[in-house]
């Protein structure tokens, strides 16, 4: 019997991701080859005929698996009835800014959206925040849609988790589907701490830790770490666009693994609300290692951790932490 089609919302879709994304969706890349969509696009009004531009390329793509278009420039209107919302639409950082103009900006898009999706969004949407700052952006969401469970509030950092397994796929000359297990910790910024100690690769001898691989400690506490980090910028400046076709490839994986589940012994990261794991302090967004099923994810329990990881995790949470803090004095 023929699906029932899915609600997706995609906020800020006439923006460089959201044109990346919206035909991963339409094709069943996030979803599955099986499972019908409606899109939902939302943008600014200054946005309107570039959206109204990527509605007539979605119609001329002939996608089977498209439903419906929803191209609007209302907020009610867009998140009516959405099960799961992937909000890239966000204030990007200008020359000039400082941190708390940015974050003032996107409180006040984000209480907004929130309120949209709290009051007509479907019963158990999830939310997949991918503006950054994002942690904080999910926070926020979450302040202002109080009915929609903190479970089903995420945000990205499965690009942070792509780009560690390609480094290491590249390193070592292996295929990146045979690479798996590394976790992104914390913030989806220059803080967060891309860890490959729990990480292994497939090879015809069996499984085999990434460390003893790769028997270069300096790399991976040092250059592996930093370029994951600094991913992102090098793009822009290579580019001088940002990371758009990863973010939303990402995006798909998030979603994909989050409703269809992660491999038997696999994990991916997430930022999800915290709950104390790892000593991390409960109510901030923070990126762990998580396994998926049933519709659910779980905070992967039990690994060890070094002292050097425990230092590069506190990093972050003090950088969560402080975001935090500066969101919530916007609000007032």
């Amino acid at each position: 019997m023929a699906k029932e089609p899915v609600r997706v919302l995609v906020t800020g879709a006439a923006g460089q991701i959201g044109y990346a994304l919206v035909p991963m969706i339409a094709r069943g890349i996030m979803l599955g080859p099986d499972q019908p969509v409606i899109l939902h696009m939302l943008d600014i009004p200054p946005a309107a005929e570039a959206l109204n531009g990527v509605r007539m390329e979605l119609i001329d793509a002939a996608f089977p698996l498209l439903k419906g278009v929803v191209a609007t420039t209302d907020v009610v209107e867009a998140c009516t009835g959405v099960n799961i919302a992937v909000m890239v639409g966000g204030f990007p950082r200008k020359e000039g800014m400082e941190r708390k103009d940015v974050m003032s900006k996107n409180v006040s898009i984000y209480k907004s959206q929130a309120s949209a999706l709290e009051n007509y969004a479907a019963a158990n949407c999830k939310v997949l925040v991918v503006a950054n700052p994002a942690n904080t952006n999910a926070l926020i969401l979450k302040e202002f849609a109080p009915s929609i469970p903190e479970k089903n509030i995420t945000c990205l950092t499965r690009l942070d988790h792509n780009r560690a397994l390609g480094q290491i796929s590249e390193r070592l000359n292996v295929q990146v589907s045979d690479v798996k297990n590394v976790i992104i910790w914390g913030n989806h910024s220059s803080s967060q701490y891309p860890d490959v100690n729990h990480a292994t690769v497939k090879t015809p001898a069996g499984e085999k830790p990434v460390r003893e691989l790769v028997k270069d400690d300096a790399w991976l506490n040092g250059g592996f770490i930093t370029t994951v980090q600094q991913r992102g910028a090098a793009i822009i400046k290579a580019r001088k666009l940002s990371s758009a076709l990863s973010a939303a490839s990402s995006a798909c994986d998030h979603i994909r693994d989050w409703v269809l589940g992660t491999p038997e012994g696999t994990w991916v990261s997430m930022g999800v609300y915290s709950d104390g794991s790892y000593n991390v302090p409960a109510g901030l967004i923070y990126s762990f290692p998580v396994t998926c099923s049933g519709g659910e994810w779980k905070i992967v329990q039990g690994l060890p951790i070094d002292e050097l990881s425990r230092k590069k995790m506190d990093l972050t949470a003090e950088e969560l932490s402080e975001e935090k803090a500066l969101a919530y004095s916007c609000l007032s």
